[in-house]
């Protein structure tokens, strides 16, 4: 049923219930519980496959360390509990894309519980609880395709089967599409500061899904939920739970029972669609695998994880507001990634310490969020590219802005030398220097410029003389265009005054 009202006036009358579960697949060398190497985007099909990532018959699992630790690093970071053992799972169902019948899984002891995230949205800051992360191994990949003569057929990848994967399920306190998507948001951030995860989505290295369901406002029950899938974008996750709320809120209005269901979204038409009706946990038939002993933890080990955690982006943004003193936009800009923020704060560190003219951190911050952006960006052809990876050291940029902010150059010559320098690997100041792109400030260099302006403007100069005095700013912006911006302007402007025999009334440009 299509929506029948648009999502705010739904939002008066119900209220959203909504917990997210997230899939992400761990940046590890080899798979979950074999020896092939990790499934790339440049492998060839079936290529990285074995007897126990296949499920052939008396193939057994050894535990991957690598991705336990990973897991553990993310519920630490989610101040969530690690406890001292934990078991392996089997959750058992049959479908092409798992060859044993059954996934190794975590049912009732997770490797993390009872974290929580908190993240930004339009209303405020918000906290979600976050009930479990645990490990368990992916499944293949179906390739649906058509054949010459239209012939439907699905293929199977197994180079994904025995992938390593932490899902992350939420309590069900988010309330709102836009929440749902900001949530997803930070916890990408943090997979990727943490390294665990490269969590592309589009990729397939995060996989976002929502248990939507509507009540009453005002009221305490539960109503039925429903799972949407295939959401493989941050703009996905928001339009698809959004529309689902309307859809939801608009079969209640008209008297119908709503199922539980698993539907998939379809983001060329902007629609869920019935997949299947929902399993619930049962249908599962978890117990215990029983080719894998218990996992056990020590203070020992769960200490030494901690102490590899980095500063996650939520502790960096309140630091920068608060010792920084940039505003929360640009704080949020900054700790987007990881690799950024740690540009910054290096390029912050180097014009503390370099005993030079000091740049301020927001004049710093402007250069990283600003021109370096700009230049990163279209030279890899995204807006996710590298800023750690250019020819541009921290210091350099720093030296760059503080040359800046105490006017030995202008904005325009500086974006003009970080260009250069970004292309050839030279140190902006140094092409500032080598190509003369400083200010002028100089006395006789500065009344030479002014004398020709002058003598090429005597319109100017007469209207000025007739009481006309903004006939002097005129002259100075003649002057400023002829040194290519490069011009101090306060020296200007006093040459041109100077020249004029006239006392400055206005006070500077």
């Amino acid at each position: 049923m299509a929506p029948a009202d648009g999502l705010a006036a739904v939002l008066e009358r119900y209220e959203p219930v909504i917990g997210i579960e997230v899939h992400a697949q761990l940046r590890t060398a080899s798979k979950m519980f074999c020896a092939c190497a990790s499934a790339g985007d440049d492998a060839a099909p079936n290529t990285r496959t074995c007897p126990v990532c296949l499920g052939l018959p008396g193939a057994l699992p050894v535990l991957n360390r690598r991705a336990v630790e990973q897991v553990i690093a993310t519920g630490l970071a989610i101040g969530a509990t690690v406890p001292p053992a934990t078991r392996w799972d089997r959750k058992n169902y049959v479908y092409p894309d798992l060859p044993k019948g059954y996934q190794i899984s975590q049912y009732d002891l997770p490797l993390a519980s009872n974290g929580s995230l908190t993240f930004d949205t339009s209303a405020g800051e918000r906290t979600v609880r976050i009930r479990r992360a645990h490990l368990e191994e992916d499944t293949a990949r179906l390739v649906h395709a058509s054949l010459p003569g239209g012939r439907r057929v699905s293929l199977v990848d197994f180079d994904r089967s025995g992938m390593p994967l932490m899902e992350i399920v939420t309590e069900p306190d988010v309330r709102s599409a836009e929440e749902a998507r900001r949530y997803a948001e930070e916890l990408q951030r943090v997979l990727r500061y943490l390294g665990v995860s490269d969590a592309e989505m589009e990729r397939g290295q995060m996989r976002v899904e929502a248990n939507v369901s509507l009540r009453p406002r005002g009221t305490e029950p539960l109503g039925t939920r429903v799972e949407v899938k295939n959401m493989n974008s941050f703009r996905s996750v928001e339009r698809a739970i959004g529309f689902e709320i309307e859809r939801q809120a608009a079969a209640l209005d008209a008297g119908e029972t709503l199922r539980q269901q698993t539907r998939g979204w379809d983001d060329t038409r902007g629609l869920t669609y019935v997949m299947r009706d929902k399993e619930d946990s049962e249908d599962y038939r978890y117990f215990p695998e029983p080719d894998l002993p218990p996992l056990r933890t020590d203070a020992a080990w769960l200490d030494a994880i901690r102490a590899g955690l980095p500063e996650l982006p939520a502790s960096r943004r309140a630091r920068y507001v608060r010792d920084l003193g940039l505003s929360a936009y640009d704080a949020g800009v900054l700790t987007a990634t990881r690799e950024t923020a740690e540009f910054f704060e290096a390029a912050v560190a180097a014009s503390a310490g370099d005993g030079r003219p000091r740049a301020s951190a927001k004049a710093i911050a402007n250069w990283v969020t600003g021109e370096l952006a700009r230049l990163v960006n279209a030279a890899t052809g995204t807006p996710k590219g590298r800023i750690d990876r250019t020819g541009i050291g921290p210091a350099d940029l720093a030296a760059l802005a503080a040359l800046v902010e105490a006017g030995g150059v202008s904005g325009t010559s500086a974006k003009e030398a970080l260009a250069i320098a970004f292309e050839t690997g030279e140190a902006p100041v140094s092409v500032i220097e080598a190509r003369g792109l400083g200010r002028i400030a100089d006395g006789d260099a500065v009344r030479a410029v002014v004398d020709a302006v002058v003598a090429a403007n005597p319109a100017a100069v007469a209207d000025y003389r007739a009481g006309k005095a903004q006939a002097v700013g005129f002259l100075v912006g003649q002057a400023m265009k002829a040194t290519g911006g490069r011009g101090d302007a306060g020296a200007v402007r006093a040459a041109i005054l100077a020249r004029l025999g006239a006392t400055d009334t206005e006070g500077a440009a």
